[in-house]
């Protein structure tokens, strides 16, 4: 045998049967074991966990969904719904439970006869949204569509139809700033409260103004629905229900038919009215036009829609009574007189204006030539060269104290999501925003209301509401509790009479808003016209031109004249000067106390405007959509997002006049203001007379 060759070991029969014996008992060994410890996890399923898959296999068979609580309504003061529910069928999708999206919306678009536009909002919300949260297809259905979609529910995964409420606004664009809308929770808002109610198909949140101040007042409590369901989801039979408790209803201090007409009589102009209570300080109404419908929003906004009020430059989006800053014109020039009368300024003494007045080596024009001029004249025909004269000899800033103690430049504790206040400039003001001195032509520019002299028409209102009281009126939007007592200025009686008997003449007199007296015999109205520049006359007359050239027109007004219980002001932008303002204060105060003359004069109106807000708003878009046809960009998903512009883009507004503050302002020629025979009352109803 070689070295390193090794015995060959020989395999016998008996060797081989032993290891498949050895072999055989460990697997089986291991297979018995195995079987034993699945016995006894059986056991342990069927016996000790027996409750638990009990429960689960309960769950399959039985589906529990919440039922969104009806949301509570927001009542004007005498309990008629602003906002109220409205019994639906409307039909959801969940994006995280389609399994063929582009093909579930497309059968639900054949199905509901949605247009290509409508498709593609749902196919743009369902992609960029969230894929919990619910997006709605379509509400208000009748009972055979969503039948229809009911019995197809096998084949469309994702697919959620519901019979509940949604939210109804009676009066639509009308009280569209002022109520707000809802909808659906966003994914920023799930994670600040992560309640399962945010992402119930069908539920829907306050987004804006008082829908969302109020939310959890108006939210109520989630009912419960036990239903038995097949394994593909179809529903056997209801097995129980918990009834959802709605929300407490709000009660607001605005009057809604006053708020519905003031809305409806601003007709085809932009712009807003304030109507408050003297005595209370109730804000009676609040309407900002052209508004846009809060059912649409609450729908989710279309393209087509979204669009249409993106792109009008009188901007439906914005809340004109709490966003819009204007100058206030010469509506502030009682209060500059009270001021005047203040600080020792005899009503009696008087200035000769000759067309203007010189101050230092410079001549500062006047609207007109007025003569001898004394306080009440000065208001009655708004003689500018009277304000320049005063308000240099007792100093702006005790103009502006004055201005502030009734009511400019502050903010008012309203629930409200954001208002504007403006300012009420003065020398320090300046130095601290300019770094420039204060000079003599900023006196002029701001005695007579422009310049760097900013409000809010609310502001205005308020302001009028406690010059014609002589008290601390606060404006009040929440009709709850007893109203505390007003603190009074202290003022004396005669200022404030002769301030109101001066505000009188501007209507009543020889004064620059003759045509806005009241038809009707036993009722006066008082008012003071305004005029606010926005650009200087070398780049317009104010009166004609592109529309954001032209000048603002304002009126601010109380009444009855004798005794004031309700003030206000009416803003119009860009109408070409008072005269688009103070027809619509007159038809507003007519309905307020005649409903059944102002409603004739408003039907007059809107014929020959072409049919009531609602009625031209569907022709507008029905011309809109034909015209801008697939092209037209989709709406954001978030409709925080759409205001955060339209806020951002109201502050950049506010500032054009900024561009003529800092030269003098040359008022426009007025021939109404020297109490020369005013325009005849068709020119007014179309904003062509701009006074004061």
């Amino acid at each position: 045998m070689k070295k390193g060759s090794s015995k060959k070991e020989f395999t016998s029969a008996s060797k081989l049967e032993e290891a498949f014996s050895r072999r055989s008992f460990v697997i089986s060994a291991g297979m018995g074991g195995l079987g034993t410890i699945l016995a006894a996890r059986m056991g342990y399923i069927a016996i000790a966990e027996n409750e638990r898959y009990t429960l689960e296999s309960e769950s399959n068979r039985v589906n529990l969904s919440l039922i969104p609580p009806r949301r509570g309504w927001l009542l004007d003061r005498n309990g008629a719904p602003l906002a109220s529910n409205r019994a639906d069928f409307r039909v959801d999708v969940i994006p995280d439970r389609m399994n063929d999206p582009e093909g579930t919306i497309a059968k639900l678009g054949e199905i509901l006869g949605l247009n290509e536009a409508a498709i593609a909002d749902i196919s743009e919300r369902v992609t960029d949204s969230p894929s919990f949260q619910p997006i709605e297809v379509a509400t208000g259905l009748e009972f055979e569509k969503f039948a229809a979609i009911s019995v197809r529910l096998p084949d469309m995964q994702g697919v959620i139809p519901q019979r509940g409420y949604s939210r109804y606004y009676p009066t639509g664009a009308s009280v569209g700033h002022l109520i707000g809308y809802v909808g659906p929770a966003n994914a920023e808002e799930y994670e600040k409260e992560p309640d399962p109610l945010l992402v119930t198909p069908g539920y829907k949140i306050g987004k804006d103004g008082l829908e969302k101040q109020f939310e959890q007042e108006l939210r109520g409590k989630p009912g419960a629905r036990r239903v038995e369901v097949t394994a593909s989801g179809r529903i056997v039979q209801e097995l129980d229900t918990r009834d959802d408790t709605p929300g407490e209803p709000v009660r607001l201090t605005i009057d809604g038919p006053l708020q519905d007409y003031a809305a409806r009589r601003i007709g085809l102009e932009s712009g807003s009215v304030v109507v408050m209570d003297c005595e209370t300080g109730d804000l009676l109404c609040m309407a900002s036009m052209p508004s846009f419908d809060p059912n649409s929003f609450s729908a989710g906004i279309g393209r087509i829609e979204y669009a249409m009020l993106r792109d009008d430059e009188r901007v439906p989006l914005r809340n004109k009574v709490l966003k819009g800053l204007y100058p206030p014109g010469s509506t502030v020039k009682p209060m500059h007189c009270l001021a005047f009368l203040e600080a020792g300024i005899k009503p009696e003494e008087t200035i000769v204006c000759g067309g203007g007045r010189r101050i230092g080596n410079r001549f500062f024009n006047c609207h007109s030539n007025h003569g001898v001029v004394d306080m009440k004249k000065a208001i009655a025909q708004s003689c500018d060269s009277y304000f320049y004269h005063f308000a240099q000899q007792i100093g702006f800033d005790k103009v502006a104290e004055m201005a502030t103690k009734l009511g400019l430049g502050q903010e008012y504790p309203l629930p409200v999501t954001s208002q504007f206040y403006g300012t009420v400039p003065t020398p320090a003001w300046k130095e601290q925003k300019f770094d420039r001195a204060w000079q003599a032509f900023d006196t002029v520019n701001a005695s007579i209301g422009q310049g760097y002299y900013l409000t809010s028409p609310l502001q205005l209102a308020v302001s009028t509401a406690r010059l014609a009281s002589g008290k601390e009126i606060n404006p009040r939007l929440i009709l709850e509790g007893s109203t505390p007592e007003p603190a009074s200025y202290n003022f004396k009686p005669e200022d404030i009479d002769y301030i109101r008997d001066s505000m009188r003449e501007v209507v009543n007199g020889a004064g620059t808003a003759r045509r806005a007296r009241l038809p009707l015999p036993d009722v006066e109205i008082a008012g003071k016209t305004g005029t606010a520049q926005v650009v200087s006359l070398s780049v317009s007359n104010g009166r004609t031109g592109p529309w954001k050239w032209r000048d603002h027109g304002l009126f601010t007004f109380f009444a009855p004249t004798d005794k004031p219980r309700y003030a206000g002001v009416v803003v119009v932008e860009h109408g070409g000067g008072s005269g688009s303002a103070y027809p619509i204060a007159r038809d507003v105060m007519t309905f307020m106390f005649d409903p059944e003359k102002g409603l004739e004069k408003l039907a007059a109106l809107e014929k020959s405007w072409g049919g009531n807000a609602r009625e031209r708003l569907a022709r507008r878009y029905a011309a809109f959509a034909e015209a801008a046809g697939e092209t037209v960009e989709p709406a954001p998903t978030r409709s925080e997002d759409i205001f955060a512009t339209v806020e951002a883009e109201a502050r950049l507004a506010a500032r054009q006049s900024e561009t003529i503050a800092n030269d003098v302002i040359r008022p426009r020629a007025d021939p109404a203001a020297s109490g020369s025979t005013p325009p005849e009352a068709a020119s007014l109803e179309t904003g062509g007379d701009p006074t004061g």
